[in-house]
């Protein structure tokens, strides 16, 4: 089942991307990365108040916190420069960098998290690797 809602993520987020540089015409990316958030957020709590999860808020532990806020920070900072990124340059130049996350985070997951790079993992990693320097240069 996880793999469909990736799926969904992934369509989702080119959606985003083509949006956003319609979106971002003409205006300071940072205040359009201001307005998507207050939309994200306002949606994410529609969510959680449809599926009746916001009483659960009490269980949260300080690790939770932290790393939820953390998470929080990185994310803003991506999108801003995302924005930054869209309005400089083509979709199809930016929306393929900015997935170079996916070899990354399989980097950062094998270091910090413990998780195995397997050869077909690391295969794939070396052609995101190598598809997103083709993309630069």
């Amino acid at each position: 089942m996880w793999w469909i809602y990736a799926l969904l993520s992934a369509l989702f987020a080119a959606l985003t991307a083509l949006f956003a540089k319609v979106g971002i015409k003409g205006i300071d990316s940072d205040l359009a990365t201001a307005i998507r958030t207050v939309v994200i957020v306002v949606l994410a709590w529609v969510v959680v108040a449809f599926k009746g999860t916001g009483d659960t808020i009490a269980t949260l532990s300080r690790q939770n916190w932290i790393f939820l806020i953390l998470s929080g920070i990185t994310t803003g900072l991506s999108w801003l420069c995302y924005f930054k990124a869209l309005q400089l340059g083509k979709v199809s130049q930016v929306a393929p960098v900015d997935k170079l996350s996916v070899a990354l985070a399989i980097v950062l997951s094998a270091l910090f998290l413990g998780e195995p790079i397997t050869l077909k993992t690391g295969i794939a990693t070396a052609l995101i690797v190598s598809g997103t320097l083709v993309l630069i240069f």
